[in-house]
């Protein structure tokens, strides 16, 4: 009788093999919808974890360039309005604190940057590729980043960044592409991310049409959520829209 039992207990319990594929096929379908978006969750926070932690070594850096050369402002005390030799004299002095694994210097077209075209974010070219610039300093970082340096010769000391390097990634402003400065004459701000001083709905419009103050915004809400707007109001793809309050899709 108890053997009956556990077999009535045991059939009663087996799945047929259509409940089975059928379960099979729930699964599959819940997982194509939500893979996609934990992939893309993963990815944004990847890349916003890189430009800060890029950020975090410029920034020393600069720090450690200033403490042996002296101020940013009296580096180029004696180089007139040469440009050229300025961004050299920056790059020069900036890159002797980092650990790099190739250097271009001022040449063009050796492989710092893509020899691609720059894109901002809706996918329209931005400007040419950076690897053909004669006068940026330009160097890759032993981390597979591209960085070029260039400065006005005063007070102002600009840096792009390629954070998939010159190999990969879409060449894109606010998907690869980041902008950052250093401002010698003004000790508050140091070094500092591109559009510092925009404001919240300034940021929004800039990073949906155009992406240049990507590093901004990442360094300031700590994601890099800007990818999913879809118009100038913050709307995210979820249909949630971002505030200062809650600069999150989420």
């Amino acid at each position: 009788m108890k053997n009956k039992l556990c077999l009535a207990v045991k059939h009663s319990i087996a799945f047929t093999l259509a409940e089975t594929l059928i379960v099979i096929g729930v699964i599959g379908i819940v997982s194509a919808l939500t893979l996609p978006n934990l992939n893309s969750s993963t990815g944004e926070k990847e890349k916003a974890a890189k430009v800060q932690k890029i950020y975090q070594n410029i920034s020393d850096a600069f720090g450690r360039a200033e403490a042996v050369y002296g101020t940013f402002t009296d580096w180029f005390v004696n180089d007139g309005n040469n440009n050229d030799i300025k961004n050299n004299r920056m790059g020069e002095r900036v890159t002797e604190f980092m650990k790099i694994s190739k250097n271009c210097k001022q040449e063009q077209n050796k492989g710092c940057f893509t020899g691609s075209n720059v894109l901002n974010i809706r996918g329209s070219v931005s400007s040419s590729s950076y690897d053909s610039d004669t006068s940026a300093y330009k160097i890759v970082t032993s981390d597979g980043t591209s960085m070029n340096f260039t400065t006005d010769g005063t007070d102002k000391g600009t840096i792009t960044v390629d954070i998939d390097g010159p190999t990969k990634g879409s060449n894109t402003l606010g998907k690869d592409i980041f902008n950052f400065v250093w401002y010698g004459d003004k000790q508050e701000l140091g070094f500092t991310p591109t559009c510092q001083n925009v404001d919240f709905a300034g940021l929004v419009s800039n990073l949906y049409n155009d992406g240049y103050c990507a590093a901004e915004w990442i360094i300031r809400y700590d994601n890099a959520d800007y990818l999913q707007f879809t118009n100038t109001s913050g709307k995210c793809k979820n249909g949630n829209t971002v505030s200062e309050a809650n600069p999150r899709c989420k």
